[in-house]
């Protein structure tokens, strides 16, 4: 790439994992190909009222999983991430939640999503990011938003650019307010909006999460299985995400977007 003379061979490989990463098909690709069955039965199958119940549950998910980053994210030195065990440990929240059914979502995603956001921190870490600032902790929150291929106001605004330029200021936002006042009022206009915004895109694959335990060949082991995926998922978002931005401390973030848009994957 002639017009990208400065980022180096190793780092446009990196980079072009990472974007194969980020535009991989999502949850509902991955659980379609598992089952041998379009998800789109199972997601017809929740009953309406639970697309809101998705949404609070979402909401409450995401609260408790930020409190968890600043809480307990103090080991800045870098080293491997370990996937496996994390997708292990959600696999067998998701299995004690599947023999109570998808009701028991509400209870289950929070603790799934604390340790999804562990394993996103971990990922982190791995890529040289200081897990002790406030702004590698919400980065790793603004992962959940990364990972739906769908948007709130409009379908066409899913590019990896694209939500991450929309999910800026409220990140900016919130940080501020972290910084200065901590996570002590829960209804600071700065956080609700934050949570808001990432909570409508992670409610949608939240949806096909539970659309897939009513698929009956996935039986007893649904909720294991589709937790294992759905780690899986977000592990993928969180290490293209943070390549990206590891990068983009190295290079620019001019750059390497323009770098992002032009390989081919």
């Amino acid at each position: 790439m002639d017009n990208l003379p400065t980022i180096s061979v190793d780092d446009l490989e990196a980079l072009r994992d990472a974007k194969r990463r980020l535009e991989h098909p999502g949850l509902t690709a991955r659980i379609s190909n598992l089952v041998g069955r379009p998800m789109e039965g199972g997601l017809r199958m929740l009953p309406s009222r639970w697309h809101m119940t998705i949404e609070s549950a979402a909401e409450a998910a995401l609260f408790k999983g930020l409190e968890f980053a600043i809480g307990t994210m103090r080991d800045p030195q870098p080293r491997r991430s370990r996937d496996l065990l994390h997708r292990a440990v959600a696999a067998g929240t998701g299995a004690v939640g599947g023999a109570l059914g998808v009701v028991s979502l509400p209870v289950e995603l929070p603790v799934s999503t604390c340790v999804i956001l562990r394993s996103i921190a971990d990922i982190a870490r791995s890529e040289g990011h200081d897990v002790c600032s406030i702004e590698t902790q919400l980065a790793c929150l603004e992962v959940f938003a990364l990972g739906s291929p769908h948007s709130v106001d409009d379908a066409a605004e899913s590019g990896y650019w694209v939500v991450r330029g929309v999910m800026s200021r409220y990140l900016s936002e919130a940080a501020e307010h972290i910084s200065r006042k901590g996570l002590r009022d829960r209804s600071a206009p700065a956080l609700i909006r934050l949570v808001t915004q990432i909570a409508a895109r992670f409610g949608v694959v939240i949806s096909e999460q539970a659309a897939a335990r009513l698929i009956p060949v996935l039986g007893a082991a649904s909720g294991g299985t589709v937790n294992y995926l759905f780690t899986q998922h977000f592990q993928d978002m969180a290490r293209g995400h943070f390549v990206v931005r590891r990068l983009e401390k190295k290079y620019g973030s001019l750059l390497v977007q323009r770098a992002y848009e032009e390989l081919l994957v």
